[in-house]
């Protein structure tokens, strides 16, 4: 693709997450899309043919693909529930305050009105943590008995809930205070015998 038809994408893509993080699907048209990325309607049609189309762009652009994933994963020289943390904060701060990340959350919340199937937005996320968590059992950093893919799953839907009903009822601002508190909870069931208390959970 050439670098203007690039630029034309993300314009569109940018503006229409700003609106449907602001407004809300529904809200949100197509000319409103089209009057906040300086482009016209038939660009939004041209590259996205439709406003779901649009949407469904904003929620694999970031919701979906967690690029915020990939670093934090990585860095084997920090101990796997960690970095399982550190991404946990890496996530909260995007839902917090990247606007296309924040888009893909609220669009995934009003997914039964828009006439497009979302992709699942925690499928990797999901998967990385089994990873860590697998692998912190093998390190003898995880209690026998957590099962590493049923913890990964509950986390993430719990974190998620949390993030979600922090932000709505007390404000985006207590999200990472209130996560720090989730952690000093969730932690010392994860953690073996004897490391209950191994370091507290910091924003990395």
């Amino acid at each position: 693709m050439q670098e203007r038809a690039k630029a034309t994408r993300r314009s569109l893509l940018e503006a229409a997450a700003r609106l449907f993080a602001e407004r809300g699907y529904a809200a949100t048209s197509v000319n409103d899309i089209s009057a906040g990325s300086g482009r016209t309607s038939g660009a939004v049609y041209f590259h996205y043919a439709s406003k779901e189309g649009l949407a469904v762009a904003v929620v694999e652009d970031r919701f979906a693909t967690w690029p915020q994933l990939a670093q934090r994963y990585a860095d084997e020289t920090v101990p796997p529930i960690e970095r399982l943390v550190a991404l946990s904060y890496d996530i909260a701060r995007a839902l917090v305050e990247d606007p296309v990340t924040r888009a893909g959350a609220r669009l995934w919340t009003e997914r039964a009105t828009i006439n497009a199937p979302l992709p699942h937005p925690f499928a990797l996320w999901t998967a990385a943590a089994t990873r860590l968590l697998a692998q912190a059992r093998l390190a003898g950093q995880l209690r026998t008995q957590v099962r590493p893919a049923c913890a990964a799953r509950t986390l993430v839907c719990a974190f998620y809930g949390l993030c979600s009903f922090t932000e709505a009822l007390d404000g985006a601002a207590t999200v990472i205070d209130r996560l720090s508190d989730w952690w000093q909870l969730t932690l010392p069931s994860l953690r073996p015998p004897g490391h209950e208390d191994a370091g507290s959970p910091v924003p990395g």
